[in-house]
């Protein structure tokens, strides 16, 4: 009895596995069916085309519809351009360098509000502060992570403090990130290096501002800052390039709300000083501000040395002893 009871349960097993078998094979030769009936026309083997706006499918040669009625998976929403695509996304904000985690984690708000505007009892206030208590203690599980946010954070107040874009901010991000990942901070400051980054991300960007501004809003003195930069410059192989005087004209010439026609005039001052080659060895600041000084008097208008150097944050006499020598190299390529 035992022995018909175990043919039997073999019976049963090879019954399901043919079953099986039989519906692997179906789904195959659908597949290859909607593959072949997808790529080529059924009655003359030529390629078929979507059309979206009528949810057809068509062949380019015979103009046979072979499917109709199909189902548009897109958003059933229009954009034109890509911050308006941006906008209407529902797909979440994208991943970023300016956060210690990528923007990957969860932020509770500090508002104790509900969905509905509603203030939030006692008893809710206290849970959701205990909630945003736990979740700032996920988000920074280490040392290096807090590191980084700290770091972060530093680098996003001095580029707001100096007016940088979201390009430099990125490229600072990524560079601390390396001198991080590459154990160049032990026995230097965390706000050093972040400066550091942030100097140099801004001269690779073209987008430069001079040491004395970044040690206006810095939390280290000049001195640790060049040293820690050259070190992360050394140490990371990056490739910065002299700081270009004309880069500064454009932010000179808006702070003393001056027309296109001296940022125009001190290009070419500076243009002409490049080609006499009195620009090396010189500070580009020096140079770009003396530039906007001389294309002024050129253009009659009325500006001062001691509001250019207040602007450009550098000494009168620097401006006198330079804008001369502009004056000379353009009459000397003139004449």
């Amino acid at each position: 009895m035992t022995e018909t009871r175990t043919r039997n349960y073999d019976r049963e097993d090879e019954r399901k596995r043919t079953a099986a078998s039989n519906e692997t094979t179906d789904v195959d030769e659908t597949e290859s069916a909607d593959s072949e009936r997808v790529t080529s026309c059924p009655e003359c083997s030529g390629r078929l085309v979507t059309d979206t706006e009528h949810g057809e499918t068509v062949c380019e040669d015979c103009g046979l519809v072979v499917e109709e009625d199909s189902v548009d998976r897109g958003p059933e929403w229009r954009a034109f351009d890509s911050a308006e695509r941006d906008n209407k996304s529902r797909v979440g904000a994208p991943t970023t360098n300016m956060m210690h985690d990528k923007g990957l984690s969860t932020n509770i708000g500090w508002q104790d509000r509900d969905g509905y505007g509603k203030s939030l009892s006692s008893r809710q206030r206290e849970k959701m502060q205990r909630l945003r208590t736990w979740n700032e203690r996920f988000r920074t599980r280490n040392s290096k992570e807090r590191n980084l946010k700290q770091a972060l954070g530093e680098i996003d107040r001095m580029a707001s403090a100096l007016g940088l874009p979201k390009n430099v901010r990125e490229t600072a991000s990524v560079i601390y990130r390396r001198a991080l990942s590459e154990d160049l901070l032990p026995g230097r400051s965390i706000e050093g290096v972040a400066t550091a980054a942030l100097y140099a991300a801004a001269r690779q960007v073209g987008n430069p501002r001079s040491l004395d501004e970044f040690t206006a809003v810095s939390r280290v003195d000049k001195m640790e800052l060049t040293r820690t930069y050259r070190y992360v410059v050394r140490e990371l192989g990056l490739e910065v390039k002299p700081a270009d005087p004309e880069s500064y004209v454009p932010r000179f010439v808006s702070r003393l709300d001056l027309p296109d026609e001296v940022e125009r005039l001190a290009r070419e001052l500076l243009g002409g000083a490049k080609d006499a080659g009195i620009t090396s060895g010189k500070s580009p600041v020096g140079l770009a501000a003396s530039a906007v000084y001389a294309a002024a008097l050129l253009s009659n208008r009325k500006v001062t040395q001691s509001e250019v150097s207040e602007v450009a944050d550098i000494s009168e006499v620097t401006i006198r002893n330079r804008y001369k020598e502009l004056l000379e190299a353009s009459d000397h390529l003139t004449a």
